[in-house]
This record gives C-alpha cells, structure tokens and sequence, in this order.
C-alpha cells in the first residue's frame, strides 16, 4: 500500500486497516511455520504496511495535541 493511499484515509479507516493487516500478518506467520507460505515476502510487506500506518496514526495525534 503506498503511502499516498494511506495519507488520503480517515483515522477509523486507517484502525481498521491496521487490524486487518495484523490478522493477516499473524495468519501468514502461521502458515509459514507449518507448511510454508507461496510468498514469503509478503510478510514483509505486510510488516511495512503496518509500520506506515502506525506512523500516519502518530503523526496524526502529534498534529492534534499541537492544535489543541
């Protein structure tokens, strides 16, 4: 997901995103240590997606703890 998609969403948006991204990021680690996984480099680039959205989240709330 690039980061300009992820900028554009709205904070729930982007909660709901992080969760699901999060079970599948759990889902593929399972996989992997059972039977492996077609493409193991989604894994990473699941892990990524999370780390951007996490820091649109918290530069978010540093931007409103500013105004406020």
């Amino acid at each position: 997901m690039k980061i300009n998609k992820i900028k554009e969403m709205s904070s729930p948006d982007l909660e709901k995103e992080l969760s699901e991204l999060k079970t599948e990021l759990f889902k593929l680690r399972f996989s992997l240590a059972t039977h492996g996984l077609d493409n193991p480099m989604r894994i990473k680039e699941v892990r990524k997606d999370i780390a951007r959205i996490n820091t649109v989240l918290t530069e978010r709330k540093i931007a409103e703890s500013k105004n406020a």
